[in-house]
């Protein structure tokens, strides 16, 4: 039976496992601290602790902070489309949706000749907050300690792979 995971599957070229360029690589490849996924996961549980503690402020989390981000930047969207920006499907997107109507930043109205259609409008409250929380990219900017012009490499290196990634695998 073909193992979808062999190396001929997967396209490594064939080598020996007892060359030593096969046997380093084992030794090394698997370990977690050498995972390029475990590094981002991490940084990704940092960077959100990080912003925890200065969104309760506003009574936001994280996840509706970045739904927040995306309608300051286009009032009145569709569910569909704001998810679609989040990369979230709409079934994870509705509760966070219903909490920030719930504390006022938020409305949601349903299309006039496609009921079916949800728009996001911003309330007015939602607008204040932008210019509220446009501290935020500095303050995690210092959180960092890194130098301003790194991490908008790593930014922008991030967004490279993650472009790369979705062009090889299905998302």
């Amino acid at each position: 039976m073909h193992n979808q995971f062999s190396p001929k599957a997967l396209g490594v070229p064939h080598q020996t496992v007892g060359e030593p360029t096969v046997q380093n690589a084992l030794a090394t490849s698997l370990t977690l601290d050498s995972q390029l996924c475990f590094a981002l996961y991490t940084a990704s549980l940092a960077m959100t602790k990080a912003y925890k503690a200065v969104l309760e402020r506003f009574d936001l989390t994280y996840p509706q902070y970045l739904a927040m981000l995306v309608l300051w930047e286009h009032d009145e969207l569709s569910v569909k489309d704001l998810a679609a920006r989040l990369g979230l499907d709409s079934a994870t997107l509705t509760p966070i949706l219903k909490r920030l109507e719930t504390v006022g930043y938020v409305r949601r109205v349903r299309g006039v000749l496609d009921e079916r259609l949800v728009l996001i409008h911003l309330t007015e409250a939602g607008k204040s907050l932008k210019l509220s929380a446009a501290f935020l990219p500095t303050y995690i900017n210092e959180v960092a300690g890194r130098p301003l012009s790194d991490l908008q490499r790593l930014r922008d290196e991030l967004h490279d792979l993650k472009a790369s990634l979705a062009g090889r695998v299905r998302m």
